[in-house]
């Protein structure tokens, strides 16, 4: 199980696709008492990987503390960042307090293509340099792209490039509407790209040594396994089964990309939301509608719930970016 906790929604960027539309740093935002608290509740409901991530995460004067007080509650806690503010000390500083590995973004190969997703000049090669800084500190880190139709055909190069870094495996994101990447939907994959892009991933891994993972893209189990290849997974979309999004006031709400506030920790533990909550519990029922209620793979994809919901209004039901929907003789 994971969580992910936008600590803040300060940000030194500002990409196109960002679902938390940050920035500026938002009005009450958790403190550090409060973060303490949030991270027993979280350890109390048994999750085990605690994501910081924001904005960026590294804009907050005590991720240290937070970070330093995740590893001691016994959790495994890494970092979600642009990678742009990691110079060698803030490395050993991120290893010194307990963090156990860093995701750093990178779109493209070519720099002033990242640079323009990223709004910001110079912000591939300090991403790049952010890399470097935690390979030399001895920090696991891993690349997390987001794909859309301009960097389509990139990624096996970015995996390349992943594993020229030293990463320990490449994300690869597939956009969902959400924040201010509303804007820029109609740039997203569709069914058929999608099916495509997710074969070529699965056929990479068979290529390469590090770790490839599609995310909000549940639907690459299905197809591993329509493939005869074995994933270490065990299933697509986590949205509220072992995984949750907390925002930097508090909101709890059931993914990144799912905009559904649960409740808030100021007024009720974290613990108690994760465990009783409504929509937590008909997520848990995997009872969709459409092609996914009929689906044989559901048990190990899901269908995104977030995509379900921007395009449908309804987040049981059926992910509208999937060729198979339950089809026979596919």
């Amino acid at each position: 199980m994971l969580v992910s906790w936008n600590t803040t929604n300060a940000c030194n960027l500002f990409c196109k696709h960002c679902y938390r539309e940050s920035g500026v740093r938002a009005a009450e935002e958790l403190n550090t008492a409060e973060g303490f608290k949030l991270i027993d509740e979280i350890a109390r409901a048994g999750f085990k990987i605690m994501i910081f991530s924001g904005g960026e995460p590294l804009m907050r004067d005590d991720i240290y503390e937070l970070i330093q007080y995740a590893a001691r509650s016994g959790m495994r806690p890494v970092l979600g960042s642009n990678g742009t503010l990691i110079t060698p000390g803030v490395a050993a500083d991120l290893k010194g307090a307990g963090a156990m590995a860093v995701g750093i973004s990178l779109d493209s190969t070519d720099p002033a293509k990242h640079d323009t997703f990223r709004s910001s000049t110079g912000a591939w090669q300090a991403a790049v340099d952010g890399m470097q800084a935690c390979r030399e500190a001895g920090l696991p880190f891993q690349v997390h792209t987001t794909v859309l139709e301009w960097n389509n055909e990139e990624i096996e190069d970015l995996t390349d490039l992943s594993v020229d870094m030293g990463a320990r495996g490449h994300h690869i994101f597939f956009m969902v509407p959400a924040g201010r990447a509303v804007n820029i939907e109609a740039e997203t994959l569709r069914a058929e790209q999608y099916e495509q892009l997710l074969q070529r991933i699965i056929t990479k891994q068979g290529r390469v040594d590090i770790e490839l993972k599609p995310t909000c893209a549940p639907q690459f189990m299905r197809i591993a396994r329509q493939m005869g290849v074995n994933m270490r997974f065990s299933r697509g979309c986590l949205a509220g089964t072992s995984y949750c999004i907390i925002s930097p006031r508090g909101d709890v709400q059931p993914c990144a990309y799912l905009n559904i506030p649960l409740g808030n920790v100021r007024q009720t533990p974290f613990d108690k939301i994760w465990r009783e909550n409504d929509v937590l519990q008909r997520l848990r029922t995997l009872d969709y509608s459409g092609g996914c209620g009929t689906c044989a793979f559901k048990k190990i994809c899901g269908g995104c719930r977030a995509r379900a919901y921007f395009y449908h209004g309804d987040y049981m039901a059926e992910e509208p970016w999937c060729l198979y929907h339950g089809r026979k003789g596919f």
